[in-house]
């Protein structure tokens, strides 16, 4: 997908085949002989499928609706209209952000369905209104909405700019506004993008079914509030790989409703690690299940693997797995929280909660800065149970102390080396 991707960007371009393989072979490392010569074997399939893509398709430039590109007046109505025309084609068609050029936008919805697959080009920059006054007074939560697309590819190694400061000034966490989001998208695609500043959620998918997301660059200041990465809810079958994700708030987060989430080789940090949850605000019910986790690199985030409900919900979360990370100066490793609370009022105790189960942490290695390298805190009429440390090894950055673990009510089991040992004196 990458690779086709990356080879319709270059034939947008006006690349011919040969050129758009030369490109994508630059872009795909090194290797020995043999791997380069089957490397340009399916490199150079993917530029003549998206040639062939290309024939076949429609184009819908924003240039040919009226967009200007300079940044400064707004291009709203133009992707607007080229999408609508993209979405009325009986030929698979392909939307175009130009590149080397900025498109202003205000609030917009890309809605489906579609006559026809549709592929959406990013190669230069959509960038945010910086008026706050642009934005709906009674719908503030969203920026770029694509919902009811079935099909859909994103991709094109363009910039999305969410233009976030001004929103960071004036944040409030009950009114989150979403960068880009995703809703009731079914067999989506999003590939090699550059997310920055947005006003808080970078990506959001939500009500989503098989999703593949890869190759997303996502920055913003570690100060910045409520800006996490990559937000899912209420979605099965999704995907995340090899990005790189450093913001203000979660690097990823994960929410009621997600069921079959595989995420692989991911970057993360600053921010606040990997979270499943805050599930059960409100005394809702929430259901998470068959979340898997592999190969991360944390560097200074306030959390690692992090399982976070409030006090009087109801339902669980089950049958996730944590395993090969590389803490490098996390606050909090491994942790486990049934008792959340991020109100200004105190919250009450509650009998009811989140039940969490049959959660491995395994191969989890690298530094703390601080002492509870491993916190199991769950509820007393609602424990945690069936909770498995495996071959982790957690030390106190440069050797200060000797790191240590706090449980309450967790029924927890170990093998192979755990360090520090769990629970000690608990």
């Amino acid at each position: 997908m990458a690779s086709l991707l990356l080879a319709v960007t270059f034939l947008l371009s006006g690349a011919s085949v040969v050129d758009a393989e030369a490109a994508i072979m630059s872009n795909s490392g090194g290797g020995g002989a043999g791997a380069t010569l089957t490397s340009r074997g399916r490199f150079l399939q993917a530029a003549v499928a998206a040639s062939t893509m290309m024939t076949q398709s429609a184009l819908f430039s924003l240039d040919s609706y009226g967009a200007r590109g300079d940044g400064e007046r707004d291009d709203t109505h133009a992707l607007a209209q080229a999408w609508s025309a993209a979405c009325a084609s009986r030929r698979p068609a392909v939307v175009l952000v130009p590149a080397d050029r900025s498109y202003l936008l205000k609030q917009v919805t890309l809605s489906g369905p579609c006559k026809s697959s549709i592929t959406f080009m990013v190669k230069g920059t959509l960038v945010a209104s910086p008026d706050r006054s642009s934005w709906n007074e009674n719908n503030r939560r969203h920026w770029i909405v694509v919902r009811g697309v079935d099909g859909l590819a994103v991709g094109g190694g363009g910039t999305i700019d969410g233009n976030g400061e001004v929103w960071w000034k004036n944040s409030c966490k009950f009114n989150r506004a979403l960068a880009l989001s995703f809703h009731t998208c079914n067999n989506l695609r999003v590939d090699g993008l550059k997310m920055v500043n947005s006003q808080q959620i970078h990506v959001s998918v939500e009500d989503c079914t098989g999703v593949q997301v890869a190759h997303l660059s996502i920055t913003a200041p570690g100060t910045s509030p409520n800006t996490d990465g990559i937000h899912v809810t209420r979605s099965r079958n999704v995907q995340v790989r090899d990005c790189i994700i450093k913001t203000g708030d979660d690097c990823m987060s994960i929410e009621d409703g997600t069921h079959d989430l595989h995420v692989t080789r991911l970057v993360c940090g600053p921010g606040h690690g990997i979270s499943i949850g805050s599930l059960g605000d409100g005394d809702s019910r929430a259901e998470v299940s068959g979340i898997f986790v592999d190969t991360v690199q944390l560097h200074g985030t306030t959390n690692g693997a992090r399982i976070k409900t409030w006090q009087g919900g109801s339902g669980y979360a089950k049958n996730i797995v944590f395993q090969n990370m590389a803490m490098d100066g996390v606050k909090n490793p491994i942790i486990i929280d049934q008792s959340y609370c991020d109100s200004s009022k105190p919250c009450k105790a509650q009998g009811s909660a989140v039940e969490v189960s049959n959660v491995v942490f395994k191969n989890i290695r690298g530094t703390t800065i601080s002492k509870d390298a491993i916190t199991l805190n769950c509820s007393k009429n609602h424990p945690c149970f069936d909770i498995a440390l495996q071959d982790i090894n957690l030390t106190m950055v440069g050797g200060h102390g000797g790191a240590a673990s706090t449980c309450q009510n967790a029924k927890w089991r170990e093998s192979g080396t755990v360090i520090p040992q769990p629970c000690i004196g608990n």
